[in-house]
């Protein structure tokens, strides 16, 4: 399982406390506290790597070390992540999405306790040739 790990830098604020990742410009986190500004640094780092991926754009490799004058009374800290499992969240994770069917169709249906989106799913998984009992 692919593992990263990037130097977050915590920086105390007039609120709380920053993060941000000096190999990943625009990734930034925020908490009340160090504990909530790295697991808000955390789920930044998640996403900011899943967009990345999903864009291809490339990544950069994490440093190894940082200068800590250029770091000044911040916090060095060590964030880790999984990718793969961030985009296997991202990528299953249900979204909603409205239709339009006749209004005579869906009184008959919720009759019959249809499950939307169940039938969506399968329906949509048959028209695209997919197999729904292969994908979960």
């Amino acid at each position: 399982m692919r593992k990263l790990t990037y130097y977050a830098v915590i920086e105390q604020s007039k609120d709380g406390y920053s993060a941000y990742f000096p190999d990943l410009p625009g990734c930034i986190g925020y908490g009340t506290d160090i504990a909530s500004a790295e697991q808000d640094a955390k789920e930044s780092l998640e996403l900011h790597i899943y967009g990345m991926e999903r864009d291809g754009d490339a990544i950069a490799e994490p440093s190894a070390a940082f200068d800590m004058e250029e770091i000044e009374g911040g916090i060095l800290s060590q964030i880790s992540i999984f990718p793969d499992i961030v985009k296997n969240e991202m990528d299953n994770r249900r979204v909603k999405t409205n239709v339009t069917i006749p209004a005579w169709l869906k009184e008959v249906a919720e009759a019959n306790k249809v499950n939307y989106s169940r039938l969506l799913e399968v329906a949509l998984l048959e028209y695209l040739g997919m197999n729904p009992r292969k994908i979960r």
